[in-house]
């Protein structure tokens, strides 16, 4: 990918926020609590995100139960670095897709709509999550620029283990709900790292299949799946073969 997302990211913010004056707005606990119950929760922390500077300001300390990080470990560099590849152009496409939506609402409208989409997240242990995020503008100014908003990041993967982000905008107090949102493709994912045959060789693999078992299953020649297991591995940068499946497993190759 010939970006660097988090540059991308704070274009997209910067639109949305429409400034770049500082802002005053304390960070208090009750703050938070008053807008829970606009949330599904399960294993989740919450944050409050500054569109203005692209910072987060604050992150409770429920993000150690579920991504692993200290709260003060937590900034967007991290949270966009930890996105899966695949799941990063969706990321910032759903980003930009919102901007523009929000762009486009009356002023009072603004504070009446929850964005939710979800993507894969690696914790600080090394293992990719399923991140639900929910997100709601908690201030905003005269003229309807999102200033600062307040996130949940829930854990589901236990209930979408796999299958593509989804986008939608929830309204409230009466406003129209939008479902499963098709965002503009501004954003590309970036270049395979295995071939669509090296996947194919891969996902046997994973299953316990051994190299003459594999050439049986696709019809090609013991010599040619062990090249393309070397060349796997090189790729890769992992030393073995079951090092190798842990980490197609993990950043969901196969």
């Amino acid at each position: 990918m010939d970006i660097i997302p988090y540059d991308e990211a704070r274009k997209i913010w910067h639109r949305i926020s429409r400034t770049t004056e500082d802002l005053d707005l304390p960070v208090q606990a009750e703050l938070h609590k008053r807008f829970m119950n606009i949330f599904q929760v399960g294993n989740y922390y919450h944050y409050i995100f500054n569109c203005v500077s692209g910072e987060i300001e604050y992150a409770d300390e429920k993000i150690r139960n579920v991504l692993g990080y200290a709260p003060d470990e937590f900034n967007v560099e991290l949270l966009i670095s930890k996105i899966h590849p695949d799941d990063l152009p969706h990321f910032l496409n759903f980003e930009n897709e919102v901007t523009d939506f929000f762009n486009k609402l009356r002023a009072e409208q603004v504070l009446k709509y929850k964005v939710r989409y979800d993507y894969r997240i690696q914790t600080k242990h090394g293992n990719y999550i399923r991140l639900l995020q929910q997100v709601i503008t908690i201030q905003s100014d005269d003229d309807g620029a999102v200033l600062r908003t307040m996130g949940v990041h829930t854990d589901i993967t236990y209930l979408k283990p796999d299958g593509a982000p989804q986008l939608s905008f929830i309204g409230l107090e009466g406003e129209p709900s939008y479902h499963d949102v098709a965002a503009k493709k501004v954003y590309t994912p970036a270049r395979e790292i295995l071939t669509r045959r090296e996947k194919e060789i891969l996902a046997y693999m994973a299953q316990g299949y051994k190299s003459p078992e594999i050439s049986a299953q696709l019809n090609i020649s013991t010599q040619t799946v062990t090249t393309h297991r070397k060349n796997m591995l090189g790729k890769t940068a992992t030393g073995s073969a079951a090092e190798l499946v842990m980490t197609a497993l993990k950043e969901g190759w196969i």
